[in-house]
């Protein structure tokens, strides 16, 4: 009879050694042998006639091998399922193991160690004794102005004057970096670009004042830009916008195309195109829409933030211990190919830190009851498409989109993600209503900065 027996190696960490006796495997062995003279192609032998003993003789060993390690394995796995033993990855055969202790002449009693590291048991961080900040942009009505620009801009008509006049002003230009006296820098920066006049520094505009198409204009970026322009422009030329000797460079900048957008008039065929579907009818109730749309966008930038800031509340709060031993030694054999030491080393911060997030959803899953419905799937399937093809959600359902639908859930590789993102999505839902968030009514700039501070405090 096959014996399974368990002792305690280190943190988390056992062995499990599994001795099966010659009567637990012979007979599945016999079975096998006859199984494959019935079916081996042999000359001189008609098919399923060879002797089964030429067969031991030919195949014998290797099949005798298969038939004890398979029992073996069905051993361990019946013995971890009776015992309900909640381990990680899967047991790793110990070193001492030796296949060549298997003879098919000789049939014994064979004994085999696995190692395997064991699930801990801890206790999620408490939320509701932690704080978090929800930042409340304020909408200003400075912040709905330039949207509503923005927005008559991209709905306007384009016209090609003669030379600049104003703010409004779209010049197509080409960037090559000089010296201070102008000459060109060998190996230096060239791009294209296309800005308003009203992105330069208001000094710097008088400068741009009825040039036309083929004018060049000396510039520091430093001088011709104010910073939040003068940043954009620095990593549109692949430059650092934190670099100050980067500011102080100069251009040539060679205009090589004055246009002029006329705005699109305050109508509402201009607001049914600007913003579909939303029956908008007057100015006021188009600016209203607007300033909507952007309390919204800032909603869910704040939302991701205190989403962020939620993840390392749970991740630093929640200690649980590992079988780092264990561990450890599956990152350098449970790969595609083996990985050194000091490879596993480098790795297992990173590792033990994802497993660790895994955990800690699993267990919120099964403690709060979170469940991800088909219906959940589906919308979000939905959302996606819409998403990809700027179209506004809800609105009639189209059998084309039922069909879309459909064929991304016979996606697998799909639903795994999406199912893994809507989980996560609701352990984070779930985890907002359980810690004290404050909300904090801030400017755009504001918040900028904190999440500036926030990127630079966690990298």
């Amino acid at each position: 009879m096959a014996t399974v027996t368990r002792e305690n190696i280190g943190l988390l960490n056992d062995r499990i050694t599994v001795k099966v006796a010659k009567e637990d495997y012979l007979p599945s062995f016999e079975k096998a042998l006859k199984s494959y003279s019935k079916t081996a192609n042999i000359p001189g032998f008609r098919k399923g006639m060879v002797p089964t003993g030429m067969i031991k003789k030919m195949h014998g060993q290797a099949v005798f091998t298969d038939e004890v390690l398979r029992t073996v394995e069905k051993q361990l796995t019946d013995y971890m399922q009776n015992e309900k033993l909640e381990i990680f990855a899967q047991p790793l055969p110990m070193m001492e193991n030796n296949p060549n202790q298997l003879n098919v002449n000789e049939p014994s009693e064979y004994a085999f160690a696995f190692e395997v590291g064991l699930k801990p048991d801890f206790q999620v961080a408490n939320l509701g004794a932690e704080k978090a900040t929800f930042y409340k942009v304020t909408v200003t009505e400075e912040l709905i102005n330039e949207e509503v620009d923005r927005l008559r801009l991209r709905h306007g008509k384009m016209t090609d004057p003669e030379t600049v006049t104003g703010d409004d002003n779209v010049l197509n230009v080409t960037f090559t970096e000089t010296d201070e006296e102008g000459n060109v820098v060998e190996g230096g920066i060239s791009k294209d670009n296309s800005l308003l006049v009203k992105y330069f520094a208001e000094d710097f505009r008088k400068t741009l004042l009825g040039r036309k198409k083929d004018d060049a204009v000396q510039v520091q970026l430093s001088k011709a830009f104010d910073e939040k322009e003068r940043e954009w422009v620095l990593g549109d030329l692949g430059l650092d916008k934190h670099d100050t000797a980067a500011a102080s460079k100069f251009f040539n900048m060679l205009i090589t195309k004055v246009g002029l957008v006329e705005k699109a008039e305050l109508i509402e065929e201009f607001f049914e195109a600007a913003l579909p579907g939303k029956g908008v009818k007057t100015e006021a109730e188009f600016r209203d829409a607007v300033k909507a749309d952007i309390q919204s966008y800032w909603d869910k930038q704040s939302s991701n933030h205190l989403q962020h800031e939620l993840y390392h509340v749970l991740l630093d709060h929640t200690k649980i211990e590992f079988p780092e031993t264990f561990l450890k030694r599956w990152i350098q054999q449970g790969g595609e190919k083996p990985k050194s030491v000091e490879e596993a080393e480098h790795e297992f911060p990173t590792f033990a830190n994802q497993l660790k997030w895994t955990l800690i959803i699993d267990k919120l899953v099964r403690d709060n009851n979170i469940e991800v419905a088909p219906e959940d799937l589906q919308a979000f399937a939905k959302n996606q498409l819409f998403s990809y093809m700027g179209m506004p959600g809800g609105g009639e359902e189209q059998p084309w989109v039922a069909d879309y639908i459909n064929r991304m859930m016979q996606d697998r590789k799909f639903v795994e993600d999406a199912y893994h993102r809507i989980q996560t999505e609701k352990v984070f839902n779930w985890a907002e209503t359980q810690i004290n968030v404050t909300e904090k009514p801030v400017t755009v700039e504001e918040f900028t900065k904190e999440l500036e501070k926030h990127q630079h405090h966690h990298h």
